[in-house]
């Protein structure tokens, strides 16, 4: 009978150990600039060549995954572009920077006091340091001749939506196409890139931390500019509008159909 236990036990924690020792597709990488650093994660195509040029995606984690961990910001959507299906259909470099847990990506000074959170965007002042990093980073990748420049686009949730946000208002000639989720802006900064970069936003109708006030406000002021921006608010959900973003079966196919030579 102690054996048998025993075999057992070794039976059922053999699973676990061979989850544990996966290794994930996502590769650690730092982006060192003077004396400041940015953890990111890399992925990159399935049989990648660096002969050939590929669409790259920068992928901004939100608030609650700060640090300097380089873990945390695949929490959140990191699945969407490993699963076989999109890999084998989309091939493309990931770029996954970690904020600072001091920090923030956007520019904004905030209100926790109550719910929704109070924002207060400050883009007078200039990118913050991990934002400025970022767009370093991006630079850098831009020029790589594995990158197809075309072929730039970046997403984000929550802060990161916010991130995506202020990207488009600073970096308005780089990307080809831009998802910003539950995030928020300053609708009048969209007049350098309404209309020259197409949009999908998304919220939920409930978020009780970021008000969907928000991403309308940024939809009204887009269309005020003459731009069709597509925007999706998912009734009765909360925060995690990403979840259903992600869920999406035509967000990565229209993402990708979108070149800047088309503009």
């Amino acid at each position: 009978m102690r054996c048998l236990c025993l075999f057992l036990i070794l039976l059922a924690a053999a699973p676990f150990q061979g989850v544990a020792q996966m290794p994930s597709p996502y590769s650690r990488e730092a982006f060192v600039q003077g004396t400041d650093t940015l953890p990111y994660r890399k992925l990159l195509p399935e049989g990648f060549d660096a002969t050939r040029k590929y669409p790259l995606i920068l992928f901004l984690h939100g608030g609650g995954e700060r640090g300097s961990d380089n873990e945390k910001q695949l929490t959140h959507g990191s699945g969407l572009f490993t699963s076989p299906v999109n890999r084998g259909a989309f091939p493309a470099i990931v770029l996954a920077p970690q904020c600072a847990a001091s920090d923030y990506w956007a520019q904004v000074d905030l209100d926790r006091s109550s719910y929704p959170i109070g924002l207060e965007f400050h883009y007078e002042k200039g990118p913050t340091r991990s934002l400025g990093l970022v767009m370093d980073l991006l630079e850098q990748y831009r020029k790589a001749p594995y990158v197809d420049a075309d072929r730039i686009y970046v997403m984000g949730l929550s802060m990161g939506g916010m991130g995506t946000f202020e990207l488009l208002h600073r970096l308005p000639g780089v990307f080809a196409a831009a998802i910003p989720i539950c995030g928020a802006g300053v609708p009048e900064t969209v007049g350098g890139y309404a209309g020259k970069i197409p949009l999908w936003i998304f919220h939920g109708a409930v978020d009780q931390v970021i008000a969907p006030e928000h991403s309308l406000d940024m939809v009204q002021a887009l269309f005020d500019a003459g731009a069709r921006p597509g925007f999706t608010l998912y009734d009765r959900v909360n925060h995690n509008s990403w979840d259903y973003a992600f869920a999406e079966p035509e967000l990565l196919p229209w993402l990708f159909s979108h070149r800047k030579a088309d503009r």
